[in-house]
Formats: structure tokens, C-alpha cells, sequence
């Protein structure tokens, strides 16, 4: 079909002009499919200006998407009271029949049952609306790290968020040499009820299409199934890597700057969520240059790495001024922000839980309007002042510890990767593996996250997090660890991989450190990437030595750490890591079959190692005792 006419009469010449001038044939297309099948009334292009920018931001505040707060550069948005987090269930990856098997278990549905249902319930979806057109980048533009992304929305809450959260790629789109090259994204909130929520959230889809690089969102407002840049984008990203020899990664990127020796160590993070990844990466003393999604590629033999977006959309429940004192602050700054979900009060201000501060009886919530406390849902359940998963979005420049080589081209050079599970009873708090391979085995595979009664009524369960990355990858598991694995070939310096663990409790049942103990282990990894400090040798890797962290305690926490608490917190666990390993191990064979062998096989080594270490030292070996 030709879009020429049918654009012409959605656009007015300005924005018919801006579509043109990209003289890209399958952006003009994509526009003009969509609109054929969404209707909208009319349809707005951006470029780069802030006029534009601007624009977003006004027609947002215009129609009630988002409202203004007591300080004038803050707005609030509200999504439906069952509008609140990802939807899993609605989620799929479209694929061919043939490969229908192998990824069944990561919510698959066959190719065209699935275009035919997403684009039914697409159709006509934005009548009555504005459409807008806005291009972004992941990563930093016109860099081999660039992913250009293009996405059509009937939400300025979603387009506002996104130029928030990425980089603006107008002028990348006009430089492209490749203008096929980009990923797409087709976005409408639907049918809105009274509160200006989504109306049918049993038409809730979130349908990614990893062949074609295409992913469509429907009757979905939470940024987290809405924005297409997001986590919508990293499946295509995963997928994509996963054949051209890169890695897209559920990590954090960090530096650990060393002012004395004058030097910047970078690290990458991945952790399950509620295990300790944005404070990790946002450490006092230490400097950010992401939270949350990373690209990874071998450039010129280095282990080099980015950060994905250019903001921040972060869980605000217990952000506080003593565990969150850069984050705070930046929240408390009349600076460009968008909070969502949580409790406007009457002084106009937001208000969230674990703020450890007072707060309003009543106000404006997720619920709606007239919150007041005890106010109970529909199924008699009593309604917080704010979601739990409620939410702030910042940009990263904000930050007093931003790291401005968060805009290097070139990405920054990784000098260790970071694994962070949450146990209470078997890991050390932090460990080196014997090398990549180990790391990705041993440590990143047989990830778990221990839940709490807090969080689903039945505390211990442990749950399979693999790689802190499960709920995105978009193509066989097996394919997936065999890349992570073959990534390093080839590489000047492998960058060392660590296992750390915040949720340790002693015999009494409490946590054996302070929060901030995080600070000491990763300054220990530090100077282990740089071959400061030796190490004493478990069946499983290397731990610190108590005469290298015991100052660390005092130098960067002014806390004692004693002989009591290392002899603790790090005897290696034989019994705890033996039905670890047999958990891990009956798990795969069960839902991933297809894990490398190389793997499986280093699990039944790390249990025969244990099995040979207790019977000759106990269930239980004191650290700087073990020898093979």
C-alpha cells in the first residue's frame, strides 16, 4: 500500500516534512501501516528540537496524563490500579512454528496466531487520538554501540519518559548508512476509563516479534510494558547480539575510582530484583554510569561495555536520606522528574513508602483520588499510600556521582563482572571464581533469590534467577550461556567474575553486616582485579583474606569487624552448596535441557570438589584452611 496520501492527511506539512526528510523508506512505511490499522486522528513527528520536547511535555500535562506537583518541574502520572508492574502472562515472543518447542517455556506463541491477535485487538485502537512519532538511540549515538529504535504511541506519558530515559536520535536516523537497521515499536494505551487508566486491561498485550525486530504493546500504561525502549528493547537486543557475537546484559555499570593510584575500575553487575543491584551501583563514594541494562562488546580485544539508556526508572519504596543520600536529594531537586504511583498529598507534594519521615493520612493514589488510610480495594484488601512498585524516572545527569563516561562512544573498559544473589544460609558474602567460565557456571547459573514472608507469604523459597536475566532472554537458553560463555575468546584481558551475597544471617537470624558493607567487598574486588591483595582458596573460588578487609571496615565504614565475624560470614558451606547444586541441576534437566554439557558437567565436578573437601574437613571449613 501507498502511506503518501493517507500521511498527508494525518500530518500537517511540518511533520510530514520531518518524516520525508529521513528519506527512509521503512520508517515511512512502518508509520504508515500502523496508522492504516491504529486510526488515529492525527499524528504527530518529532525530531530532536526541544520545541518538540517541549510539545510532549505540555500535551501530557494537557489531556491529564501526568499532572504538575508542588515543585514546578515535577509531574505525577497514575496507571490503573491493575496497571501496576509487567505482565508476564501477557508477554510473549512470537516465533515460527518450528521453534515453537524450543521456546515454549519463555511464553512463545506460534508467529501468526500471534500477529493475528495483536493486530485485532491494535486496530482502531487510537481513534479519537494523537499519534506521535519519535526516534530514539540506545547507547550513545553514531557509535558501533547504537541500537536506533523508532516507536509510533498514542501515550505522551510514554513519549515523554523515553525522552527522559534515552537519547534523542532524529539527526542518528539522518546520518544512518543502513536505513533498515532499527527496531520498532507500536504503542497504544487503548480505550482510557474515567480516571484516564486503561480501560480493558484483559486485552493486555505485550507481543515481541525478535525476527523482525518489531514489538507491539497494547492496553498497557506502566512504563514497564509500555515504554518500547525498555525491557521491550532488550529482548530484541538479547535476541540480536545472540547471533552477532555481543552480549546484551540485566547489569549495572560502575566505577570504583581509586583517587590515591589515580585510576577508574569498572564494573558490571547483574542481581535478581530486591537483591541489592541500584545499591550496589549507587554507593556512596563510588561512581554510576547505569543501574540497569548493559551492551557488551569485544572492541579491539577489550571487554568493553555501555550503558543502554541515559536515565533512570527506578523503584522508589524505601529510598531514604541514610541509605539513599544521592538519590534522594536528586528527588528532592526542582529538577525535570516524573514520579509514578505513589501518594500525592494535600501540599502537592509525593510521598512513597519507607521515606522514614511522616506522611500524609490521605491524598491522591494509585487507587484514585480521595486515599485516605485504612482505604480498602475491592477485595478487602487495605490500600497502601503508594504501590510498592512505584516508580520515579530521572535522567543520569542529575546524579552528583554520574560518571561522564557514561557517554563515551567507545563504552568503558570492564575490569570485573558481578553476580549478587540473596541467601540466607549458603553463599559467602563475596567470592572470586577460578576463571570466566567458572564465573558464568558456578556463580552466574546457579543464580537464586530467597524470598521473604514480606513478599509472598512463604519465606525460604528459593527461586531460579538465573543470570538475573530469565524473564528477557529471547532465544534458547542453551544458546544463550553457550554465547556468554565463547564471549571472552579471543580477549587481551578477561575481566575476573565475582559472587556476592548481602543476606547472610547469622546463628540468631539476623544479617551478618550493615548495608553498606557492599562498599568493602567491592573496593575488595578492586584490588583484586589489580592484583593487590592475595586470597585463601575454597572448593569453589577465592575469598578475602581477614587482614585485607578487617581496615577496609574501619577506613571506608568506621565499623569493627572482628576474627568472630570473618570466621562467620565466610566458612564455606558443603552441605548448603550440595543441595544448591542439586536444586540447580534438577531444575535444568527439567526446564532447560539444552544448558551446554560443559556445564552441567561443571556442576557434578563442584559437587564430587565439596563432597572430597567435607569428608576430609567437616560440613563446615574455616576459611585459609582449605587445600586441595
Amino acid at each position: 500500500m501507498n502511506y503518501e496520501e493517507l500521511l498527508k492527511s494525518k500530518m500537517d506539512s511540518i511533520s510530514y516534512e520531518k518524516l520525508t526528510k529521513l528519506n527512509n523508506q521503512k520508517l515511512f512505511d512502518f508509520v504508515g501501516y500502523y496508522v492504516n490499522l491504529c486510526e488515529p486522528d492525527t499524528v504527530y513527528m518529532c525530531d530532536d528540537s526541544e520545541e518538540d520536547a517541549n510539545y510532549i511535555r505540555q500535551k501530557s500535562l494537557e489531556i491529564g496524563e501526568e499532572v504538575k506537583l508542588a515543585k514546578p518541574n515535577q509531574t505525577m502520572h497514575y496507571d490503573g490500579y491493575g496497571d501496576q508492574g509487567r505482565d508476564k502472562d501477557g508477554t510473549k515472543f512470537m516465533v515460527p512454528a518450528d521453534q515453537y518447542e524450543a521456546m515454549k517455556h519463555l511464553n512463545a506463541i506460534v508467529y501468526e496466531e500471534g500477529l493475528k491477535e495483536i493486530e485485532d485487538i491494535a486496530k482502531g485502537s487510537m481513534k479519537g487520538k494523537q499519534a506521535i512519532v519519535k526516534l530514539f538511540c540506545e547507547g550513545p549515538t553514531h557509535s558501533h554501540f547504537s541500537r536506533p529504535c523508532a516507536q509510533i504511541t498514542d501515550s505522551y506519558y510514554v513519549c515523554h519518559s523515553e525522552e527522559m530515559l534515552y537519547r534523542r536520535a532524529y539527526q542518528h536516523f539522518v546520518d544512518m548508512e543502513d536505513k533498515n537497521d532499527f527496531y520498532r515499536f507500536v504503542h497504544s494505551a487503548g480505550e482510557l476509563d474515567e480516571l484516564g487508566c486503561v480501560a480493558n486491561l484483559d486485552k493486555r498485550r505485550i507481543f515481541m516479534d525478535c525476527e523482525n525486530n518489531i514489538v507491539y504493546s497494547m492496553n498497557a500504561q506502566y512504563a514497564g510494558n509500555s515504554v518500547g525502549l525498555k525491557k521491550h528493547s532488550m529482548r530484541l537486543a538479547i535476541n540480536e547480539s545472540g547471533k552477532q557475537n555481543w552480549l546484551c546484559e540485566h547489569m549495572f555499570v560502575m566505577n570504583i575510582p581509586n583517587e590515591e593510584k589515580k585510576r577508574d575500575t569498572y564494573f558490571c553487575g547483574a542481581f535478581p530484583s530486591a537483591c541489592g543491584k541500584t545499591a550496589t551501583a549507587m554507593l556512596p563514594g563510588e561512581k554510576i554510569i547505569g543501574d540497569d541494562i548493559a551492551y557488551f562488546r569485544n572492541v579491539n580485544g577489550e571487554f568493553r561495555a555501555v550503558n543502554v539508556e541515559r536515565g533512570i526508572f527506578g523503584i522508589i519504596q524505601d529510598v531514604n536520606s541514610k541509605d539513599d543520600p544521592v538519590i534522594w536529594n536528586t528527588l528532592h531537586e526542582d529538577k525535570e522528574m516524573i514520579f509514578s504511583n505513589v501518594l500525592t498529598g494535600p501540599d502537592n507534594e509525593p510521598y512513597w513508602q519507607g521515606m522514614n519521615m511522616d506522611t500524609p493520612k490521605e491524598g491522591t493514589n494509585h487507587s484514585g483520588p480521595g486515599w485516605k488510610e485504612g482505604k480498602k480495594d475491592a477485595k478487602g484488601k487495605e490500600i497502601p499510600l503508594a504501590h510498592p512498585n512505584s516508580r520515579y524516572t530521572i535522567r543520569m545527569e542529575y546524579l552528583d556521582n554520574i560518571d561522564m563516561a557514561f557517554n563515551n562512544k567507545d563504552g568503558v573498559l570492564v575490569g570485573g563482572v558481578v553476580y549478587g544473589g540473596r541467601d540466607s544460609d549458603t553463599s559467602v558474602p563475596v567470592e572470586e571464581s577460578f576463571s570466566w567460565d567458572d564465573g558464568i557456571a558456578i556463580k552466574a547459573c546457579t543464580l537464586e533469590s530467597e524470598t521473604t514472608s514480606a513478599t509472598l507469604g512463604k519465606e525460604g523459597v528459593r527461586v531460579p534467577c538465573m543470570m538475573a536475566n530469565l524473564d528477557f532472554i529471547s532465544y534458547p537458553i542453551g544458546e544463550y550461556i553457550q554465547n556468554n560463555l565463547d564471549f571472552v575468546k579471543d580477549m587481551k584481558n578477561v575481566p575476573p567474575v565475582f559472587c556476592v551475597n548481602y543476606f547472610l544471617k547469622n546463628r540468631e537470624g539476623d544479617f551478618c553486616t550493615s548495608k553498606l558493607a557492599k562498599k568493602v567487598w567491592m573496593h575488595w574486588a578492586e584490588k583484586r582485579v589489580h592484583k593487590e591483595v592475595g586470597a585463601h582458596k575454597t572448593p569453589l573460588g577465592f575469598i578475602p583474606k581477614l587482614e585485607d578487609i578487617q581496615p577496609m571496615f574501619t577506613e571506608l565504614l568506621g565499623e569493627t569487624y572482628t576474627d568472630a565475624d570473618y570466621q562467620e560470614q565466610f566458612q564455606f558451606r558443603c552441605d548448603a552448596w550440595l543441595q544448591k547444586l542439586d536444586r540447580i541441576v534438577e531444575y535444568y534437566n527439567t526446564k532447560w535441557p539444552d544448558c551446554p554439557k560443559s556445564v552441567f558437567e561443571k556442576w557434578e565436578n563442584a559437587k564430587a570438589t565439596i563432597t572430597a573437601a567435607k569428608e576430609k574437613y567437616g560440613a563446615f571449613i574455616a576459611p585459609g584452611t582449605y587445600q586441595e
